[in-house]
C-alpha cells in the first residue's frame, strides 16, 4: 500500500528558507507524477507544485510559488523535495505530497491519484 513520509517543516522567520522532504512507498515512483499541497487553517488542500515521473521531470507551479519554490525528486531514493524560497507569511501550512494522476480542469491540471495521505509537514512563517 501507499505511504508516504513528509518532512522538512519548521518555524521560520520571512523570507527564509526551507526544503521539504517526502519519501514514498508503496507505487511505482518512477512512473509517477509527483505533487506538493499545502493545506493552511480553514481552506481547502492546494496542489503548489508538481513534477513529471523519471529524471529531469518537467516542472509546473501554481502562480503564488512560482519563482520561489522549487519541486525536484531523486527516483533512486524514492524521494521528491520541495525547495522554498523567500517564504512568506502565506506560506504558512501543512504540506502533503502525493503521487498525481491527470485530469483537466483541476488545480495544475491533476489530482491525487492515492486517497492515502502522508501525516503531512507544518511550516510556520512568522516573525
Amino acid at each position: 500500500q501507499v505511504q508516504l513520509v513528509e518532512s522538512g517543516g519548521g518555524l521560520v522567520q520571512p523570507g527564509g528558507s526551507l526544503r521539504l522532504s517526502c519519501s514514498a512507498s508503496g507505487m511505482s515512483f518512477v512512473m509517477k507524477t509527483m505533487g506538493w499541497y499545502r493545506q493552511a487553517p480553514g481552506k481547502e488542500r492546494e496542489l503548489v507544485a508538481t513534477i513529471t515521473p523519471y529524471s529531469g521531470g518537467s516542472t509546473n507551479y501554481t502562480a503564488s510559488v512560482k519563482g520561489r519554490f522549487t519541486i525536484s525528486r531523486d527516483n533512486a531514493k524514492r524521494t521528491v523535495y520541495l525547495q522554498m524560497n523567500s517564504l512568506k507569511p502565506e506560506d504558512t501550512a501543512v504540506y502533503y505530497c502525493n503521487a498525481l494522476r491527470r485530469l483537466e480542469g483541476s488545480g495544475l491540471g491533476y489530482v491525487p491519484s492515492s486517497d492515502r495521505w502522508g501525516q503531512g509537514t507544518q511550516v510556520t512563517v512568522s516573525s
